[in-house]
């Protein structure tokens, strides 16, 4: 989350971000919600390959002139090894791609993401694009939007028969 989000409610941040508050977008000072990254950690001790979906999108004006070039796309990476984050692909969208058709694409056994509550929920998040046949594949797993993954199972496999309460 952003870092102005610490010390704030989940209301209070969802608030912030719907606002797009200065420090919203200043992804380099983002920090991890509760104990993200030990959790994570513990999913790779049991085997799990993590791979991070970025906000950030590779995008080319008409001309082919680069908007945001690799240089600002690796802000993910450094804020994931800053925090201490296990090792993992980071995907950008590419012109025109949208999260879905990455994750078409990866076709993951768990699928976590927020409920995209700040920015028109459950028809904004990635999952809800993803086409059918391949949906049926993908364990998905929707939290609330800066609430954090702290209450997900640590066992990899009680996170693939996980229920939302």
């Amino acid at each position: 989350m952003h870092r102005s989000g610490i010390g704030k409610t989940r209301k209070q941040i969802v608030k912030q971000s719907q606002n797009q508050g200065e420090l919203v977008r200043d992804f380099a000072s983002y920090v991890p919600i509760g104990n993200a990254v030990a959790k994570l950690q513990n999913w790779v001790d049991q085997g799990a390959k993590i791979s991070y979906l970025s906000a950030l999108t590779e995008n080319k004006n008409m001309r082919g002139d680069e908007i945001v070039g690799k240089e600002d796309l690796s802000i993910d990476q450094k804020v994931l090894d800053k925090h201490g984050f296990p090792k993992g692909s980071v995907y950008h969208r590419q012109i025109g791609e949208s999260y879905a058709q990455i994750a078409e694409r990866l076709t993951p056994n768990v699928l976590i993401e927020d409920d995209c509550e700040s920015i028109g929920g459950e028809k904004e998040m990635t999952i809800t694009a993803v086409r059918s046949k391949i949906r049926g594949k993908i364990k998905s797993v929707v939290i609330k939007e800066f609430g954090g993954i702290d209450d997900l199972p640590d066992k990899l496999n009680k996170l693939l028969e996980y229920e939302e309460k």
